[in-house]
Parts: C-alpha cells; structure tokens; sequence
C-alpha cells in the first residue's frame, strides 16, 4: 500500500504586524484545512517561508500543527536544509513531536554532487525512524536528484517512501513512476501538473493553492485517483486562473495575499519576502478567485 496519497496543503506560516508567528490564525488554517477534507498538512515548507523561521519558531510551528491536528490528518514536517547535521537535528525533533513524517528538501545553494545527494538524504533517513519524503525542485535549489539517485535511495533507505517532484519535467516524473519501488509516492509539488502525474500513474498534490481552496482540491484530486480524468479536467480549467496567479510573483507571496485578502491571516512576510511587488498582481489573484466558492474566515 502506497502511504501518501491525495491532497497535502503546503501551509502558510501568518505573521501579525509585530512580525510574530501567529498561533490564533494558524490554529484556525489547521481547522479549516481538516473541516474542508484534505489528506494532510505540511508545514515549514516553502511555502511556510522556512527559511525565515528561527529554530525555536520552526520547532514550535512543528509542534503546533501536530498538536492541533491531534491525529485527524497526518503532518508531514519540512526539515530540510542545505546542512545535514542541522537537518538530522530538526528531523530528530519533529519526529519526538509526534509528525508522520518528513519533506526533505534538496540541500540548496551548496549544490551538491549525486553522491553528496544521496549520502545527505540517506544520513537523514537513517537518523529517524519515520517515513521520508523528498522533496526535488532544482528551481529553487539549484540541484535536481536524478532518477537513479532517487531509485537507489528508495531501494535502500526503508522509510524514503515517497517523493515530491517539483522538477517541472513530467518525463523526469514518469520516468520515476515506472522505476520506483511498487509501495513508492510520487507527489506532484505544482497544483498545475497535479492531474497530468496522476494520469500518468502519481498520487497526488503538496499544494500551494489548498491553503485557500482546500476542498477544490480535494475534488479536483480525488476525481482524478478515482480515474474520472474527464471531471478532474473540468476542475483544473476552473482552477487553472488561480493556480497561475498564485506564481505571479515568488511563492508564498500571491497565496498569503489571498488568504489574507479572505481574513485567514494578516498581510505580513520575513524578508526577504514582501508584499506583491506590482499591484496588478492583486487584480490578478482577486479575479482569478471571483468564480469560485470561497470560504471567509469570520
């Protein structure tokens, strides 16, 4: 049986004015997410802005999920870094506050050899006993794992059970498909290509985009695994207008202006990251998100 399948939201990490981690506002995203059916919840990820957090704060938004979740979905914690001893660390602590599993980012900027891949994958595995899942996006890191690293990990390491593919390549997606171990998850790391992998044999979404729709998501998603290829067609091209405004400008900033344009959270980053840098980017996102049913937190 493959252990991850469906909808994973790539959670945002609200702030308020004073440059806090917001716990009352992200306590109501958690409730939010499991009311409206997704399969889990993935925080400190990108989209999570990580690599702003502290440790403390990392450690804590870690903590918090898993406490407000409390078992109703699973929490897959991101504690990837570019230094495997500072990875094997954050690892180690999601996995005594209780997460599923982990989403280990390719370590970025260093941009390692294949062999550094898998030695810093296969150490971080080999530190924890839950399952693994990694997570490929040479955009951001500068670094692809290969096909045959990726193979050769999942045939030795026995809890990398998983990947997310944000490579953008479906050929390189499909390639991992057909020579990944039977039980292996391939998730898609982009809402645009999520229905493309899973016709072709993956197994769902870490998404940006559920952060605010959540259950259109779920449908699209679910319509898809269960093989009605024809409905799940009709909600991507529904969804497709917001699925590219949410990368009008870097990931998270258009879906944290949307969340907080519908009172999830406030308007607030860490730098580097800001607010939207061209306005029409606003009348982007608010237009794309005009036709469906969202839902507005009170």
């Amino acid at each position: 049986m493959k252990r991850f399948k469906g909808v994973y939201t790539a959670l945002i990490t609200p702030f308020t004015e004073y440059g806090l981690v917001d716990e009352k506002a992200f306590k109501q995203i958690i409730e939010f997410q499991i009311a409206q059916g997704v399969d889990g919840l993935v925080p400190c990820g990108t989209t999570g802005e990580s690599p702003t957090l502290s440790h403390a704060e990392h450690d804590r938004v870690i903590a918090s999920t898993v406490e407000t979740s409390a078992g109703r979905v699973p929490v897959i914690a991101g504690t990837g870094s570019n230094a495997t001893s500072e990875a094997v660390r954050l690892s180690k602590h999601a996995e005594s506050a209780g997460v599923d599993a982990l989403l280990l980012v390719n370590p970025y900027y260093n941009k390692p050899t294949q062999k550094g891949l898998y030695l810093h994958f296969r150490t971080i595995a080999d530190s924890v006993g839950i399952p693994c899942v990694l997570y490929n996006i040479k955009g951001r890191t500068g670094v692809n794992i290969e096909t045959d690293t990726l193979v050769r990990l999942a045939n030795d390491c026995p809890n990398i059970v998983a990947v997310k593919e944000a490579s953008g390549n479906l050929d390189q997606m499909k390639d991992v498909i057909a020579r990944s171990p039977e039980d292996f998850s391939v998730l898609s790391g982009d809402d645009n290509m999520a229905v493309d992998l899973i016709e072709a044999g993956g197994d769902g979404v870490i998404s940006v985009a559920s952060n605010l729709i959540p259950a259109q998501m779920r449908a699209m998603i679910h319509t898809a695994l269960s093989g009605d290829f024809g409905q799940a067609r009709g909600w991507e091209k529904n969804l497709s207008p917001f699925f590219a405004a949410c990368f009008c400008e870097t990931n998270p900033i258009p879906i944290k202006t949307a969340m907080a344009a519908y009172g999830w959270c406030k308007e607030e980053f860490r730098l580097p990251m800001c607010s939207l840098e061209f306005e029409e980017h606003r009348q982007q996102i608010l237009t794309a998100l005009a036709p469906l049913d969202i839902k507005r937190n009170k």
